[in-house]
């Protein structure tokens, strides 16, 4: 190990092990300290600003700063600073995020179910597919499709969805029963001489194709994000969701909606779904339902989905799941503060103005950039993928490693973003200025002039 001079840094690399992390780089390294923020930016230890290009994790919708957020944090802690949802009890602030969620999820008739993070959202669901299929007579049906690339957690249900092999590798997953269909990347998939109608049409042959070999009897659902988020942001070509829909319900499989980082204006639209033309089962919340000003997640879940658990537990059982801190009394008065946010400012009108003019931005550079293969994406979240050639789509060797190249260049010029290989990420806070944009853009444009350069010295 290095000698790192900040005493925080030497005994963060003694004891905290970081997620998403090579241990051995980190130990060289050492971490960035961040010691406050405020709106779109970042600080750390040295009072260096960073415009936070990915809002944290995809989380800080709202920025690092919300008065508002804060102060519903603190009233809560002086009124109830937490109680659960067992046992037939709730809080008012339960009750009303519950009712607010399935309004605004157009799950009429629906209810809500509160967990504490994104990954079990994502395994609520699997449970809750396989209660919904038992009821009706098909307890078989236990398996779940993802596609390659996705990202849906890290627990074990929700690593097995991934499609990304670094999740999977040092665990020995997926488990049995969970199986992937290919992604819709159009970049990368569509084949010479193959239109968006055709490609989408293939990749619905592909999915059916599956559920026969697996058998559609063992099937029990289909998760998928509207847009995918760290497997590339990936958006799918018109008309995908609507062929896949077909499929699943030809071989009663439910779909799941893996809203954690495209719902709450995100893609322009208050959930990805409006935007891709998917009609899910049950939907995963996180992150943006409280700006991840506390940790809060949510399943919303159609009608049929409730009638199954409350049929399954007719003779006086218990549904037989929970968390110790779903419906914490904080993080849904957060929430209902967020969305009251969202609302006011009419965020999916305000993501479409700022995302066009930051992807135009970003549009420009790329018409300049030999590097530059494709800008994508919807709203306030968008992916720019480094190609060695543009013309021929040719990727660099993995082992040149030019996305995490490009994320070190952009951290020394002040902008965090994320790479996902060599896919270059941006989600920022949707709360992101016309100025703020320029300014991210100009940082970009910078950082990519400066990559062209080590790799074209």
């Amino acid at each position: 190990m290095t000698t790192i001079s900040n005493s925080i840094a030497q005994r963060d690399v003694q004891f905290q092990l970081h997620s998403q992390t090579n241990p051995m780089r980190f130990e060289e390294q050492g971490p960035l300290i961040v010691t406050r923020g405020e709106g779109v930016r970042v600080y750390d230890n040295t009072g260096k600003a960073y415009i936070e290009g990915m809002a944290g994790l995809w989380c800080a919708t709202l920025g690092f700063s919300n008065e508002r957020l804060i102060a519903a944090a603190k009233a809560q802690y002086d009124e109830l600073p937490y109680y659960h949802t067992f046992f037939q009890r709730t809080g008012e602030g339960a009750t009303n995020l519950s009712e607010k969620l399935v309004d605004l999820c157009g799950m009429k008739g629906g209810k809500s179910y509160f967990t504490t993070s994104g990954s079990e959202a994502n395994e609520t669901m699997v449970k809750l597919a396989w209660i919904y299929h038992t009821v009706h007579g098909k307890p078989r049906k236990r398996k779940v499709i993802a596609r390659d690339r996705a990202f849906h957690g890290s627990t074990i249900a929700a690593a097995s969805m991934c499609g990304l092999n670094f999740m999977h590798r040092e665990f020995g997953l997926p488990f049995p029963g969970f199986v992937h269909t290919c992604a819709p990347y159009s970049y990368r998939g569509m084949q010479e001489g193959e239109d968006e109608a055709a490609y989408v049409e293939r990749l619905a042959h592909e999915l059916e194709d599956l559920i026969v070999r697996e058998g559609p009897e063992t099937i029990a659902a289909f998760i998928a994000e509207p847009v995918y988020a760290g497997g590339g942001i990936i958006v799918p070509p018109a008309g995908y969701f609507q062929r896949i829909q077909q499929v699943l319900n030809k071989y009663d499989i439910l779909c799941l909606d893996d809203e954690i980082v495209c719902g709450f204006g995100r893609t322009g639209k208050w959930f990805g779904k409006d935007l891709v033309g998917m009609q899910p089962d049950m939907m995963a919340l996180a992150k943006g339902l409280s700006s991840s000003y506390f940790p809060i997640a949510a399943v919303v879940l159609a009608p049929k989905i409730y009638d199954a658990v409350s049929e399954f537990n007719k003779q006086g059982g218990a549904f037989g799941h929970g968390f110790t801190n779903s419906g914490h009394p904080v993080g849904v008065a957060v929430a209902l503060e967020a969305i009251k946010i969202y609302e006011e400012l009419n965020i999916p009108d305000q993501v479409q103005k700022i995302g066009r003019r930051l992807r135009n931005r970003f549009e420009e550079t790329a018409a300049r950039s030999p590097v530059i293969g494709e800008v994508r994406g919807a709203g306030l979240m968008l992916g720019i993928e480094i190609v060695k050639d543009k013309h021929t789509k040719e990727p660099f060797d993995a082992d040149q490693q030019v996305g995490a190249t490009f994320d070190r260049i952009a951290y020394r010029n002040g902008l965090i973003a994320r790479c996902m290989g060599d896919v270059l990420g941006f989600a920022p806070p949707l709360i992101l200025s016309e100025d703020e944009a320029d300014e991210l853009a100009d940082l970009f444009d910078k950082s990519i002039a400066e990559l062209e350069q080590t790799l074209h010295p």
